[in-house]
Formats: structure tokens, C-alpha cells, sequence
């Protein structure tokens, strides 16, 4: 069995391996006329393969570009009128490879900015400002840790021993430090809902229990 990955690229996929191997068949075609409808068939075939394009306007000038370049411009083969082919060389051209990023391979629950702001923290001098900066980094990465993963439970040793981890050992956070100044303050800044505060204050019933009171009510007349 061969894989695909094996097997030499296709110059365009969307095609198929089977119009690659009709168009390289097209090649070996001595006879011109007898050639030229072998092409003009398979480039039919295409028209098939990709059905969702036939509204374009310049849906078989698409057709016959594509043609020439998965035969590499390497063919005797003539388009029909109106189709002008474009230089060989601006179409073989292949775009750059993008790099895949790697910055962050490593405890990615936390985000991509905890990592800056520990290489911020490295770069500061030992004091106590670089300390305060150490708790909030910690405070935000349990915060981080608790809303990747809400159901497992995460100390502060837990935070503490991956920053070591993520600072190569550059950085540490007092053991008898709490964590949780963030969280705390999330807390405490929830808004609450004002209607539903001044009935409670009052000693009042919802919206909802006061209509099904109603209703009772209206029943008990019948």
C-alpha cells in the first residue's frame, strides 16, 4: 500500500491524481489534432470535477490556465480563441513557507502574555516591587489555570512551581504569599441585578410568582 504522502505532489489538488496523470498522458499524445481533443476533453472533465464555478465569466479561462500549469507549460497545445496564457515563469513561482508558531508550546492554558510578563519580570531588579509583580503574575495565572480548567482544583503551589518551571528558575514567589487577590476582586466587582435587589430588600416576590398568584385568583372567580 502507498500513501498519498509518497506519491510526487500535485500541482493542483482540487483536480485529482487522475487529471494529472490524463494531462501527463496528453504529453505523450504524437498526433496534434488527435492531442488537442484529448485536452479539450480533460479540461470538459475538469469543468465537471468543479461544477461550482461555472457562473464565473471566465470560468474556461480558469480552466485552461489551470491546464497549462499542471503540465508544467511543457505541452504543444493550443487554448481557444480569446484565452490569452500568462508567462510560464509568474505561475511556477511558490509562495514562502510560513513558519509554524512556537512560542508558547508549553503550559498554553496560561496565554501567550504570561510568558511576557515573566521575561518583563526577569529584566526587573530584586525589591519589593519585583515581589508585587510576582503576585499579580501568580494571581493571574490561577485565574488563568481556573477558567482552562473549572473542575480541577488548583493551589497556589501548583502556580507557583510552573512559574520556576516557565522562568527556567530566574523567578519564585514567597510561600506564605496568597494568590487569590484577583479572584477575591472579580468577586466583589459582580454587578447585581437592581430589581431583583429591591424586592429582596423589600421582602417582595418576582414578577413570576406574583402572575401565577394572579391567576389563582381568577380561577377561584369561575
Amino acid at each position: 500500500m502507498q500513501y498519498s504522502s509518497q506519491k510526487v505532489p500535485l500541482i493542483i489538488s482540487e483536480y485529482g491524481r487522475n487529471i494529472h496523470k490524463l494531462i501527463n498522458h496528453c504529453k505523450t499524445i504524437e498526433d496534434k489534432v488527435e492531442r488537442q481533443h484529448f485536452a479539450e476533453a480533460v479540461v470538459h472533465l475538469m469543468s465537471l470535477i468543479v461544477p461550482q464555478q461555472h457562473t464565473r465569466q471566465d470560468y474556461y479561462d480558469k480552466l485552461w490556465k489551470h491546464f497549462f500549469r499542471m503540465a508544467q507549460f511543457d505541452i504543444d497545445v493550443t487554448p481557444p480563441e480569446g484565452i490569452e496564457m500568462p508567462e510560464p515563469s509568474l505561475n511556477l513561482i511558490q509562495p514562502q513557507k510560513v513558519d509554524y508558531p512556537t512560542r508558547n508550546r508549553t503550559h498554553r492554558h496560561y496565554g501567550i502574555q504570561i510568558k511576557d510578563l515573566i521575561s518583563k519580570a526577569i529584566e526587573m531588579e530584586d525589591g519589593e516591587k519585583k515581589q508585587e509583580f510576582l503576585k499579580i503574575i501568580g494571581s493571574f495565572m490561577k485565574l488563568a489555570y481556573k477558567n482552562w480548567n473549572r473542575e480541577h482544583y488548583v493551589s497556589d503551589q501548583i502556580i507557583m512551581e510552573d512559574l520556576v518551571t516557565i522562568s527556567g528558575g530566574k523567578l519564585k514567589i514567597d510561600e506564605n504569599v496568597s494568590l487569590d487577590g484577583l479572584m477575591k476582586g472579580m468577586k466583589k466587582g459582580r454587578p447585581q441585578n437592581s430589581a431583583l435587589a429591591v424586592r429582596k430588600h423589600k421582602g417582595g416576590k418576582s414578577n413570576k410568582s406574583n402572575k401565577s398568584n394572579n391567576n389563582r385568583k381568577r380561577y377561584k372567580k369561575y
